[in-house]
């Protein structure tokens, strides 16, 4: 058996012109939120406390050690979101990937999928788990974590992201609501339920959500291509052009028992079906020269495609009080997902560039985890928890033919272990301090159906949180973290059989710009040592000012690397991209947050609620040559300015925001530029409340749309290739109905 262990090394000396953008931002938002604190002064009434539930959410930030961000559910439904992805986007230093208006994965500071954690109830997600299959209804708050802590987990280079599935009280009225949406002139339908009941000793509540959601999808992909040895170009334009609709649902519950004093048992079931079909056609047009000599043709084709993803789970949370001051706490997750897909295209206009393609697979998984935590409160803020967790993964994967880059025949299993301690301490009325080591150890044996292959990896981490507090009484604290964390190869990445591009046909056999594609069960994790310093000041009246600087230092960066390769049953060399450690990888960055009523800054002027952040990011891959040699999907800057207000004189509540993301440049390889357009997405609302108990929400999504451009370009000795691909988009209006039954 062998590990995988890296010891913390120094960190490197931040860049000087990026550092003194950090101070700068930090003094200008201080002096601001200073000379706000002088021109507002307060008369001591003594300590009279009456809050909102954003009130609470925001007290529950200001007193965590370790720096975290708490989203609760007035802030989750305010804007009538489709999916708690849409919530997130409008957070400090969150982006989503895909097209604009359309969701994608969560990313933190811009890092891509992977760097960040996803946690439901506390624990980890499953395997194939999406975010977007939670809708608002579902979640009772969310809790973004920028540092990693013992207890939450060390796989969080980015950070963690808790959510917390919705939570009953006494008193909650039941939820309809229904409404629809129009997105490029297809309709999509939806609806949600939620129900909260309370007994003696048990309680329970439950949500339900159905939806159908259409979409239409267009994109257009120019291509020219030189093989610069030869006397040989390529010219080709393809126009996809299909439309999409996917219907299922959601529900989560939860059902808790009491026992004996300080004794629950809490069990949270969670179930996702879905089934999706598509249709469109492919039109393509492309001229060839050869020797001087130019061959035009076209071609075009008929796609479609169905599939189905079903998820159940089961979350236990068994709680029980040892005695006064310590307390025993078991949880686990339990159950899986099965994923079925089917691909055609049936070529009309001759077959000689689009193929004919029937293609299916299948994939299951199902995985179940425990977890044991014990805390014992020692007095004078003084806690200490220890804890030990084990999971198990099994996957089994078919494909009929070989379906896309990376899929295939594959069974797999993976064992994963932690334990943990950590001390949080109140030292003195100014100081707190909170220090955890956590050792993670992963293991994945599989069969691709070609091989057998094992990958062994473990990390030790030591994570140290620091409060300070100039003035214990008053509103201004300062968060300080040095943390180790990790993030472990994907089971795919590790495992993948050789597989043929899907595009390997024609002029596209086998290129470096369109290689085939394999895992490296010899990945090791990427491992970063980060430093994280935040300002923070707390408003008289709710709302908060704060400016915080991360760095990370990235060992072991998984990137991956094309370059021909001797694949078994193949008489010549092809060309395979294979995931592989290239290096180092540096990425820091501030993220500045603002959230006030604007009466609090400005005297007589409406109650409006201020919302805005802005973040600038950074980063170098070691081994690759600037400029733009960026870490993969980060861009240079994420920011949103939103505001609600509640009129006086009617009952209406109206509001929006606009999240921004600049275009980038990423120097991927060394033959190799990626270019993302930017991202510009505007959403607003307007909320009419017909009694206490009726509401009608119009909300309207990704006004003034815009289109999400890409271009690849790869310049080598051999072969020029420039690839744009435009994908348009569409608005999306939505108006439905809230009823409290």
């Amino acid at each position: 058996m062998t590990f995988y262990v890296q010891l913390p090394i120094p960190l490197l000396v931040i860049d000087s012109v990026f550092a003194v953008r950090w101070v700068l931002a930090a003094l200008v938002l201080c002096a601001t939120t200073l000379v706000h604190s002088q021109t507002a002064p307060v008369t001591d009434m003594g300590k009279v406390e009456i809050t909102s539930g954003r009130d609470n959410d925001t007290q529950q930030r200001r007193e965590s050690t370790a720096s975290k961000i708490v989203i609760g559910r007035e802030e989750i439904e305010k804007q009538g979101d489709a999916n708690i992805g849409e919530v997130l986007k409008r957070m400090p230093g969150i982006t989503l990937g895909g097209n604009p208006g359309r969701g994608g994965g969560v990313r933190m500071r811009g890092l891509s999928a992977g760097y960040t954690q996803i946690l439901l109830d506390g624990q980890r997600v499953p395997p194939g788990f999406s975010i977007e299959s939670l809708t608002p209804e579902m979640v009772e708050r969310i809790e973004i974590y920028r540092a990693p802590t013992a207890e939450t987990g060390a796989q969080a280079i980015a950070g963690t992201i808790n959510i917390i599935t919705r939570e009953g009280r006494r008193g909650m009225p039941s939820e309809l609501k229904l409404g629809s949406s129009v997105q490029g002139g297809y309709l999509s339908p939806n609806g949600s339920y939620t129900t909260y009941k309370e007994f003696e000793n048990w309680s329970s509540n439950f949500t339900f959500s159905m939806y159908e959601n259409a979409t239409p999808d267009y994109s257009e992909t120019v291509l020219s291509r030189q093989y610069t040895s030869t006397s040989t170009t390529l010219a080709r334009t393809r126009v996809n052009d299909s439309s999409s609709t996917r219907d299922g649902f959601n529900s989560t519950g939860r059902l808790q028992f009491k026992g004996e004093p300080g004794e629950t048992l809490t069990l949270m079931p969670f179930v996702v079906y879905s089934r999706s079909h598509n249709s469109g056609t492919i039109a393509l047009s492309q001229t060839q020269t050869v020797s001087g000599t130019s061959t035009a043709s076209t071609d075009s084709a008929n796609t479609s495609g169905d599939g189905n993803f079903g998820m159940a789970r089961l979350n236990g949370q068994w709680r029980r009080k040892l005695s006064a001051d310590s307390t025993m706490e078991w949880k686990f997750n339990t159950g899986g997902w099965d994923s079925t897909s089917h691909t055609y295209q049936t070529p009309t206009g001759g077959g000689s560039v689009l193929p004919s393609l029937s293609q299916s697979a299948t994939t299951r998984d199902r995985s179940v985890s425990l977890n044991g935590k014990y805390t014992n409160v020692l007095g004078g803020g003084h806690q200490w928890v220890s804890g030990a967790e084990i999971e198990v993964v099994r996957r089994t994967q078919t494909a009929q033919p070989v379906y896309t880059e990376g899929d295939g025949n594959m069974q797999a299993r993976t064992l994963k272990y932690a334990i943990y301690t950590q001390d949080e301490k109140q030292f003195t009325p100014n100081w707190s301090g909170h220090g955890g080591l956590r050792y993670e150890q992963m293991s994945t044996y599989g069969n691709n159906g070609e091989t057998e292959a094992t990958n062994r990896i473990g990390v030790f981490s030591p994570l140290l949180h620091a409060l300070w507090k100039p003035n214990p009484e008053g509103r201004d604290q300062i968060r300080m973290s040095l943390t180790r964390s990790f993030k472990a190869p994907w089971m795919q990445s590790l495992l993948a059989r050789y597989t043929p591009s899907r595009d390997d046909v024609g002029s596209n056999a086998n290129i470096a710009t369109n290689p085939g594609s394999k895992g490296n069960p010899a990945l090791r994790p990427e491992v970063a040592l980060g430093l994280d310093v935040a300002v923070e000041r707390y408003l008289p009246d709710g709302g908060v000012m704060s400016a915080a600087v991360f760095h990370r230092r990235v060992s072991n960066l998984i990137r991956n690397v094309t370059s021909l390769e001797t694949i078994s049953g193949y008489s010549s060399q092809l060309y395979v991209s294979i995931p592989q450690n290239v290096g180092n990888a540096i990425t820091q960055g501030i993220e500045l947050e603002a959230k006030f009523r604007l009466n609090q800054m400005v005297a007589d002027a409406p109650a409006v609620d201020i919302r805005s952040n802005i973040s600038f990011y950074e980063s170098n891959v070691i081994n690759i040559a600037g400029p733009n040699n960026r870490l993969d999907q980060q861009p240079s800057m994420t920011a949103n300015l939103g505001a609600d207000y509640r009129f006086r004189s009617m009952p209406f509540t109206a509001g929006g925001n606009i999240n921004m993301n600049p275009g980038y440049t990423t120097h991927s390889s060394e033959y190799q530029w990626l270019y993302v357009s930017q991202k510009r997405v505007m959403d607003v609302y307007g909320l009419w409340r017909v009694d206490p108990n009726t509401s009608w929400r119009l909300t309207l999504s990704n006004l003034s749309p815009l289109s999400y451009n890409t271009n690849n370009l790869y310049n080598s000795t051999s072969l020029y290739e420039d690839s744009t691909t435009r994908n348009r988009n569409w608005t999306n209006i939505q108006i439905r109905m809230e009823k409290k039954l």
